[in-house]
């Protein structure tokens, strides 16, 4: 039976599936431990300048990254993914982090 999900498999797509998948997979690591190691954040999630639900705004600030590499149709640039830092930071936490460590976890994202 064609239909039957074996296609995927006979024509190699299933390889392609499965690596992608494990793809996302580690990006979505390495950007929540990019986000674990920045101070600027574990200090607003932990002091709950996002209130009480700081940490779930942290975690959705991780999925706008991952959304933002995943689904992109063109290069992303610097400045894009900085500027998506600096509004989650303030509009999220309400705070304005200018230490450099926007930067800093751009450059370790990428």
């Amino acid at each position: 039976m064609e239909g039957d999900g074996n296609s995927l498999q006979k024509s190699g797509q299933g390889d392609d599936v499965a690596k992608v998948g494990q793809e996302n997979s580690h990006l979505r690591d390495g950007i929540a431990a990019v986000l674990l190691r920045w101070n600027g954040l574990q200090m607003a999630v932990n002091n709950h300048w996002g209130g009480p639900d700081s940490l779930q705004k942290s975690h959705k600030l991780a999925s706008d990254i991952f959304s933002c590499f995943s689904q992109a149709k063109a290069p992303l640039y610097v400045e894009d993914v900085e500027n998506l830092l600096h509004e989650s930071l303030l509009l999220s936490f309400n705070t304005d982090i200018e230490d450099g460590s926007i930067e800093e976890v751009y450059i370790y994202t990428f």
